[in-house]
């Protein structure tokens, strides 16, 4: 902890020194200068061109005064540089230099950037760059003028026209050429993107641009016509308005104000090889809670609050941005590697860690912190999938924060390559993709009958060969290729009970009632929210009754985040599908969450049901757990099941079901009704007596 202090001193200092910055008032020292040095400039120039500013009419100081007053209100593109500002002035001052030359133009735009300068609380720097953009760009149209001789008279031409134009199209292509060459050459100059903006940007400036030829003859004819132009600036500072507003609403998350995940892209593809970023993903733990306790309205206020505390405790050269529901990130830009990255992820839950007051009523906060480190040219998607697969690996080891690096077993170089083969296998619709399921029959002991299946998944690789289901979610499920993979495997289990319900194969006519089908599910399906939703539509879409699918879902799922899991269930179940609690007995499951969730059974592990046999303490175990069961009111199902000795112990202890190698190995589907076609049941008192098993 102490060696994150320095860093957490960092955080706090910086975000205050910004707002003084950017919102404060001006220093005082920096009006000074910045006002000394316009009006030197200007002096400069009238000293070196005393003709130029000698019987300039009335017409010239009307535009030179509205020139002035118009950078009263400066128009802002969204983004903090210089080029983003867009000065009205520039309708006078072009046209000034139409009319008498560039001298007067640039000293009286030298003091309209002072006077925006001044009112946007700018620094010196900042207005420095800003009048050496107007200055070049009024000297590259100068020259243009002077090279064709073009002066807008009272009575100007089609030539006039065009020329006028041509300067224009030079005054905008000068500005943009220095604001690149300064941002490039100044310290916090980082290539960014706004093609938006951009467009708006050149859009408001030619029509400022174009606007003063119309000026310069409403000047001629009289000078009181001039005050009208403020009507067309007024239209022009609107439409800029609006396309800022376009692109905020674009860019900005509506509820907290914070970027959105359409900013942390744009963010991600600026390239900045002289500095390592992190990208950390925070996800707020049983937050549902708070809507179910308090409703949405306070759940809102809450995301509000957690937004304002984490933009507080971020500094200004780091991004944090609301991807949606109750997802954060924070994109830092000066990490030195994964030490100063967990230190940031540590200060940020340590900032959500105090209370947050909610009418009264002290609400407690946590989050879960996935952290992807990104050097060289890796894209943005592939950090944001890696700093959410290790959200969810913080959540599912129970820890509050974890590292995504390529040490990282799950993420070796081999693992990698078969992700994305398995995520083109997903995507593609051909048949022969390899995505398979088998089918292993589940028994009931009492009376041999069998009582469904459950859907095991194969892959067969077109290089590695047959790919088991255990090395295919520990590759899947920390990344969004799981929801793909549920979404097929879901699909086709539903459209097989589908099929077995129309076809009733001879085999199973002796069947009492049909089948059903169990499916896994990732802690991730549950933790989304909508496999209930996704499961309810394909029931109907195939037209199969809900008591026919049961969910398998496992102790670690349950543990990343009970409420979330609890919520998703009670739907489940209320729609009618079976929740079973897989590989009981290997998690931390509290009897508190196995007594409020609504399962119909639980799934003795198989380590344990495999050594009973021939292990004192594995026979205890599942004796337990069939007892603790039958106290529940739920079935025992008993995996690994695999000879006569091990159906006998469980047919005594009471267990309810069992599965495995010793009745069936899992099959195809179109191999399951030739199975049931031979199968005969067989009692266990039937094995005692010395009938044979099938």
């Amino acid at each position: 902890m102490d060696a994150a202090r320095p860093r957490m001193a960092t955080f706090r200092a910086a975000a205050p020194e910004v707002a003084r910055n950017e919102t404060g008032p001006p220093h005082r020292r920096t009006v000074l200068i910045t006002t000394v040095v316009a009006v030197a400039a200007a002096l400069i120039l009238w000293a070196a061109d005393p003709g130029s500013f000698a019987g300039l009419p009335s017409g010239f100081w009307t535009m030179a005064l509205l020139a002035v007053v118009a950078d009263v209100r400066p128009y802002l593109v969204p983004g903090r540089r210089a080029s983003a500002v867009i000065l009205p002035s520039i309708c006078f001052t072009f046209a000034i230099m139409l009319a008498w030359g560039g001298p007067p133009a640039l000293a009286v735009q030298l003091v309209a950037v002072t006077v925006a300068g001044v009112r946007m609380r700018h620094s010196l720097r900042r207005t420095l760059h800003l009048a050496l953009q107007h200055a070049a760009a009024l000297g590259a149209a100068t020259a243009v003028a002077a090279l064709t001789s073009l002066r807008i008279g009272p009575q100007p031409g089609w030539r006039d026209a065009a020329l006028t134009c041509a300067a224009a199209a030079v005054w905008i292509a000068a500005r943009y050429a220095v604001a690149a060459v300064v941002r490039r050459w100044t310290a916090d100059g980082r290539p960014r993107s706004y093609r938006r903006r951009v467009h708006a940007d050149l859009l408001a400036t030619a029509a400022l641009l174009l606007l003063s030829p119309v000026v310069l003859v409403a000047a001629h004819v009289s000078p009181a016509l001039l005050p009208l132009a403020l009507l067309a600036l007024h239209a022009v500072h609107r439409m800029v308005r609006w396309a800022g507003e376009s692109e905020r609403a674009t860019r900005f998350d509506t509820l907290t104000g914070l970027p959105n995940r359409r900013a942390l892209q744009a963010a991600m593809t600026e390239r900045a090889p002289d500095r390592r970023r992190a990208l950390l993903l925070l996800d707020l733990d049983r937050f549902r809670t708070v809507n179910d306790a308090l409703g949405h309205g306070a759940g809102d206020r809450l995301l509000t609050r957690v937004a304002g505390r984490l933009a507080a405790a971020v500094p200004a050269h780091d991004l944090v941005v609301r991807l949606g529901g109750d997802e954060f990130a924070v994109l830092a830009t000066r990490v030195e590697g994964p030490a100063a990255a967990r230190r940031i992820a540590q200060h940020l839950a340590e900032t959500l860690s105090r209370p947050f007051l909610m009418d009264g009523t002290p609400i407690e906060v946590s989050a879960s912190i996935g952290i992807a480190l990104q050097s060289g040219r890796r894209d943005g998607g592939t950090l944001l999938r890696e700093a959410e697969a290790a959200m969810y690996e913080a959540k599912q080891r129970g820890d509050q924060i974890a590292v995504h690096g390529p040490d990282a077993a799950h993420h070796s170089p081999e693992r990698l390559a078969l992700l994305a083969d398995l995520r083109t296998a997903l995507r593609r619709e051909a048949p022969d993709d390899g995505i398979m399921l088998f089918y292993q029959p589940q028994i009931a002991i009492a009376t041999g009958e069998v009582i469904g299946v459950e859907a095991l998944l194969r892959w067969r690789h077109p290089e590695r060969g047959t790919v088991g289901p255990d090395e295919l979610l520990r590759v899947a499920e920390p990344t969004p290729v799981m929801r793909l993979l549920t979404n097929r495997v879901l699909e086709e289990v539903i459209a097989q009970l589908a099929a077995w319900q129309k076809q009733q194969p001879a085999a199973w006519q002796k069947q009492k009632k049909p089948l059903r089908a169990a499916v896994n599910v990732s802690a991730r399906d549950l933790h989304a929210g909508d496999i209930a939703d996704r499961v309810a539509g394909l029931l109907h879409r195939y037209a199969v009754p809900a008591e026919l699918l049961q969910l398998e879902i496992t102790e670690s799922a349950l543990m990343a985040d009970p409420h979330r899991v609890l919520d998703t269930t009670t739907r489940l179940s209320r729609m009618g599908v079976a929740i079973s609690l897989d590989d009981f007995g290997t998690g931390y499951s509290s009897l508190q969450h196995l007594r409020r969730l609504p399962l119909s059974e639980v799934k003795i592990d198989r380590s344990f049901v495999l050594g009973m046999a021939t292990d004192r303490g594995d026979a205890a175990i599942v004796r337990s757990v069939i007892g603790l069961a039958e106290a529940l009111g739920l079935r025992a199902v008993a995996e690994g099941v695999e000879d006569e000795a091990t159906w006998r112990l469980l047919a005594a202890a009471g267990c309810h079901t069992a599965q495995g190698w010793f009745h069936a190995r899992p099959m195809p589907a179109a191999d399951l009704a030739e199975w049931l076609a031979r199968y005969r049941p067989v009692h266990p008192r039937k094995i005692e007596s010395g009938k044979p098993s099938n």
